[in-house]
């Protein structure tokens, strides 16, 4: 049992070396957070991934929601897999500036659910940071699943070199208590917050124009100015973000000049300007 645990110790210093390795590689880590689910996390991790690479960055994004990997789905790439040469693993190729890595891509089947413990889903983000080739990158664009369990914990605990969150809210009470949760979550790992971002804020109508308050408008800036942090933008409900989220496009590609992709461009330049590029 001795030789055992030492084995196990002497395996996880190795991978320890390559995860400090392959970060050095990175220069900018940010994890999408969100107190929650059903607040748009994942969409707005791919449009911002997706913008910062239109701009010219090379960027890798990083589907660590092992159970709900839908990032694959978002970029029309549900049936790409992963590659890997010399013993490292090769993530899928979007374009010239967007590398990719999801469990979406392990799986024999779409609808396969991953019904693993917490141990074995953290030996996979550990592969994840440690064995995959990103190269170099401007930014490791992270999507975490929500809530503050294992998955965030352990890259909090694993990214902490400028490294920053971004919390996903919507104006709902309800969202908006556990998007606190979530900043006071990274502060306790020493985690920067780069900011909150209010998404699904106000609706106008198609049809007489008007602005409808859905869900509320405003509560993620006034959250930002409770907890003192910076506030990254609001991007209205707009349902031409759903039809592109499922038919594999993303939105700033196919709608660049409306109102919401310029929401995105200016979140993008907020980032860009807390993380000092």
């Amino acid at each position: 049992m001795a030789d055992n645990n030492e084995q196990r110790h002497m395996q996880m210093m190795e991978q320890n070396l390559k995860i400090v390795d392959k970060l050095t590689n990175i220069k900018h880590k940010i994890a999408i957070m969100s107190g929650k689910g059903g607040v748009g996390k994942t969409t707005v991790a791919v449009n911002l991934a997706f913008s910062l690479a239109f701009s010219g960055a090379k960027v890798g994004l990083l589907d660590v929601d092992i159970n709900g990997p839908n990032v694959p789905k978002m970029l029309g790439i549900e049936d790409e897999k992963l590659g890997g040469i010399d013993g490292a693993i090769e993530p899928v190729v979007v374009s010239k500036n967007l590398k990719v890595v999801s469990m979406a891509f392990l799986l024999a089947e779409r609808d396969m659910p991953v019904i693993w413990r917490g141990p074995v889903k953290m030996q996979a983000i550990r592969q994840f940071l440690g064995d995959v080739d990103w190269g170099k990158l401007d930014y490791l664009v992270i999507d975490l699943p929500p809530g503050t369990g294992d998955e965030p914990l352990s890259i909090a605990q694993l990214i902490k070199e400028n490294s920053g969150a971004v919390i996903v809210t919507t104006p709902q009470d309800v969202a908006l208590l556990d998007s606190r949760k979530a900043v006071n979550f990274a502060r306790a790992l020493e985690m920067p917050v780069i900011g909150i971002l209010e998404n699904m804020s106000g609706f106008s109508c198609p049809h007489c124009h008007k602005d409808i308050d859905l869900f509320k408008v405003g509560g993620g800036k006034v959250a930002a100015g409770e907890m003192s942090v910076p506030y990254l933008g609001s991007v209205p409900l707009d349902p031409n973000i759903v039809e592109t989220g499922d038919s594999g496009v993303p939105f700033v590609q196919k709608y660049r000049g409306s109102e919401s992709a310029r929401v995105f461009e200016k979140i993008v330049d907020n980032v860009k300007k807390f993380v000092g590029d």
